[in-house]
């Protein structure tokens, strides 16, 4: 199929054409599908070419092909496997349930005056408090058993997603919602056609900031009264001076956000093919 330049022309007072100016690009271009591994792949290299090159102290920070050696033999220990289950764990059903939260209090701020009332100020006000700062108090609550930990990772979850699914409900424009009017639409019909729509950008950029906080959650509470787990393992690593198993722990964190992003950000563009932005 032949393809076109556009091409801006400008008539001169003579009446003479000047040489063809092409117009200037403005999109970011095509997406490379693996585009967001070049970054973490260059840290990785100079991470390498430092060690190599003795810029860096092997103590404090080893070189990759130690922690990789350091990976491996706890993977082939049990020891890995074991404690990456159990954080998975933990942070799914905490994900799971401040995902459930979050949209359903959302819903109800956002479709009713009432619960937006009785709602989002103290929604609010959970934001202005320190969410790690609520742990001793979640303790003598709950105990210090795996209950407080799926707990916190909930509230770190669900205020995101509330705040951005919320806040699209209420930027819905108010046009869509007389058309909605005009042509008699029930409200299931006017909630399936103009709110679920309209909330989904918003909804999307929440999942992914409630995905990225249930790992960094996970790095401090496994770290309190556990026996496994990758906070646990690293917390034990501290103790023994092993700098190498503690890179282990974070960068099985690192991927681990890394990929559930990516998941959450295909899953977007997938249901919001629809929806045209500069980044698709």
């Amino acid at each position: 199929m032949a393809t076109t330049t556009t091409t801006a022309v400008t008539v001169t007072a003579g009446g003479e054409l000047p040489a063809v100016r092409p117009r200037r690009r403005l999109s970011p271009g095509r997406r490379l599908p693996a585009a967001r591994l070049a970054g973490p792949l260059l840290v990785l290299a100079l991470w390498a070419a430092a060690s190599a090159a003795g810029q860096l102290d092997p103590g404090a920070v080893p070189a990759p092909w130690t922690v990789l050696r350091t990976g491996a033999r706890l993977w082939g220990d049990g020891t890995l496997p074991t404690d990456v289950l159990t954080s998975l764990k933990r942070a799914g059903y905490g994900f799971a349930i401040g995902l459930t939260a979050g949209v359903a209090l959302a819903l109800a701020s956002g479709l009713s005056r009432t619960g937006e009332a009785l709602i989002d100020g103290t929604v609010q006000l959970n934001r202005a408090i320190p969410t790690l700062g609520l742990i001793p108090l979640f303790i003598l609550w709950l105990g210090i058993g795996e209950t407080f930990k799926v707990a916190v990772i909930a509230i770190v979850v669900y205020v995101p997603i509330y705040l951005n699914t919320h806040a699209a409900l209420s930027g819905i424009d108010s046009r869509y919602v007389e058309l909605a009017e005009v042509q008699g639409l029930s409200r299931s019909a006017f909630v399936r056609a103009v709110v679920i729509p309209g909330a989904l950008p918003g909804f999307f950029v929440g999942l992914r900031l409630g995905v990225t906080g249930s790992w960094l959650g996970l790095v401090v509470l496994e770290q309190i009264n556990a026996t496994s787990g990758l906070g646990y393992l690293m917390f034990q690593a501290q103790n023994y001076g092993q700098s190498d198993v503690i890179l282990v722990g974070l960068l099985v964190y690192g991927v681990f956000g890394l990929v559930s992003d990516s998941v959450v950000r295909l899953i977007e563009r997938r249901v919001l093919s629809w929806r045209r932005t500069l980044s698709s």
